[in-house]
């Protein structure tokens, strides 16, 4: 199927976005559909090495908001040019696991950096390249931090340095993603999040397959 779409994963840590992603990626190719699933930030030779920097780094609570936001934009310009663009013009779908939306919720309502200012850079970063659709998957802060603590324990999963800031951050961050939605509403799927996996994966694949015959 050469029909091509690009759409994002949105939500604040311990959504489960990341395991819906990999789980949309499965369906869709069962479907016969080209689907091509990268993250951010990563997905690149290069993004690996920045999102290390971002989220790894033994040094990294030294790091400003402004050298934050930069890297996250360096790791997202090369996605873009390397692998998301390329592959929308072969045909097919892209899965994002986070993009621009992640910046303005975490960076621009999370840390305060301005949003004109950020909107800005963003667009220069990906080049004009905006989602077609984007899923979120809409979680209380609390429940996804419980939820992130938990999986570390059990599963050695890592526990980064934005997962390690306050509530009030992630609060934040979950008060901007519903700014954003609210400015635009045709773009959004908004997902219960708190719901059992299976069900959130049926729901989100629902919403993709209507897009894709609207599209």
């Amino acid at each position: 199927m050469g029909l091509n779409m690009f759409i994002t994963l949105e939500g604040i840590d311990g959504s489960g976005k990341s395991t819906q992603a990999r789980a949309l990626a499965q369906a869709l190719q069962a479907q016969g559909r080209h689907v091509v699933l990268t993250r951010e930030p990563g997905g690149t030779e290069i993004g690996d090495a920045i999102r290390h920097l971002l989220l790894d780094h033994p040094g990294g609570q030294a790091m400003s908001v402004r050298a934050e936001l930069l890297l996250f934009c360096a790791s997202r310009a090369q996605l873009v040019d390397e692998l998301i663009r390329p592959s929308l013009q072969r045909g097919g779908v892209v899965l994002c696991d986070r993009y621009t939306d992640s910046s303005l919720a975490y960076q621009g309502y999370g840390r305060g950096v301005d949003l004109e200012q950020l909107r800005r850079l963003l667009d220069f970063a990906t080049d004009g390249l905006t989602p077609d659709l984007t899923l979120y998957y809409d979680l209380d802060p609390q429940l996804g931090l419980e939820r992130r603590r938990r999986a570390r324990l059990l599963t050695a999963d890592d526990w980064n340095r934005l997962d390690a800031q306050e509530l009030a951050f992630h609060q934040r961050v979950h008060a901007g993603y519903e700014a954003l939605i609210a400015q635009q509403p045709a773009r959004w799927a908004r997902l219960d999040a708190s719901q059992p996996v299976e069900a959130v994966l049926a729901a989100s694949l629902a919403i993709i397959q209507e897009r894709l015959g609207q599209h």
